[in-house]
């Protein structure tokens, strides 16, 4: 059997999220193929983060509906929990600062062998020198992938979390995700506290997992040029942000965004102007995730 990781397919129409105080986020539009880069910009508290749990499983949808990996939301929750995996969440998925990278690194391993493979694996194991090459090659995979080399960190595989750079922590973040061989990644705050040197590394990470064939959806500030957007911000307008602003017939630029570039992308992620804005609040979102809990 391949265990080469496809990335799942995502679509969502009129999807939406609301807690006993109002809206997360409401009136979204998605439409990614397999391993596309999606980047779901929005200033903070408009619902990035909750549209990243909704569409993972971890957050039960109140309004529309979507399509992971062909499994429908919300009836589907736990089957796109299985395949799909989240980076770097506050308060959902976090890395502990006291703990040494091996150490993660370790527990995930492990982790990862008592849920993953058959009942028949379970009951019938392997001898433990395959079990642990098999581990190896599963770490060092993702390792690659996440661009993370453990012998250039401060002490080596024996650096503690807290000593390691914002930049670190979301490779190391990736790598823990992807051992799981997901066919969907979810990564919030990618850009946060990030020089414009190491966002566009961050960026680069992002893209070379999506092209190793995992559907990214990564939460961020600003997206960067090139890429597909979809918005959780209030009246946002489907969007491909363009390297450089284009003149016009009379000599005047044309607006940053432009709607109909969007359409000439391989994928299209649209996101339909929302309402009742006055209601959409950051404790909408927490609210929901409260009342959802937390995979």
């Amino acid at each position: 059997m391949d265990s080469t990781p496809h990335g799942a397919a995502v679509t969502a129409v009129g999807f939406g999220v609301k807690g006993p105080r109002g809206w997360a986020f409401r009136n979204i539009g998605v439409s990614a193929e397999p391993g596309a880069l999606v980047a779901v910009e929005g200033p903070s508290g408009s619902g990035r983060t909750s549209l990243l749990l909704a569409l993972t499983g971890r957050m039960r949808p109140t309004e529309g509906h979507a399509e992971v990996g062909g499994e429908r939301l919300p009836k589907r929750m736990a089957a796109v929990r299985r395949f799909s995996a989240l980076g770097p969440v506050p308060g959902v998925a976090e890395l502990d600062p006291a703990l040494t990278v091996t150490e993660h690194l370790r527990e995930r391993a492990l982790l990862q062998r008592r849920f993953d493979g058959s009942l028949r694996d379970l009951l019938r194991p392997r001898p433990r020198h395959a079990r642990v090459t098999a581990a190896r090659q599963r770490v060092d995979s993702a390792l690659g992938a996440a661009g993370l080399d453990l012998a250039a960190l401060p002490k080596g595989p024996r650096t503690a979390v807290r000593d390691l750079e914002r930049l670190e922590c979301l490779r190391l973040s990736v790598a823990l995700a992807l051992i799981g061989r997901p066919r969907l990644l979810a990564v919030d705050d990618t850009d946060l506290k990030l020089s414009d040197d190491e966002r566009a590394e961050a960026w680069a990470l992002l893209r070379g997992v999506a092209e190793g064939g995992t559907t990214v959806l990564a939460v961020c500030s600003q997206a960067p040029e090139g890429t597909v957007v979809v918005s959780t911000a209030p009246q946002a307008q489907p969007r491909t942000r363009l390297a450089e602003p284009q003149k016009a017939e009379d000599g005047r630029q044309e607006a940053e965004y432009e709607p109909k570039r969007a359409q000439a992308e391989p994928q299209e992620v649209r996101a339909e102007p929302q309402d009742d804005t006055d209601d959409e609040t950051e404790e909408g979102a927490a609210d929901a995730l409260a009342e959802t809990g937390r995979a």
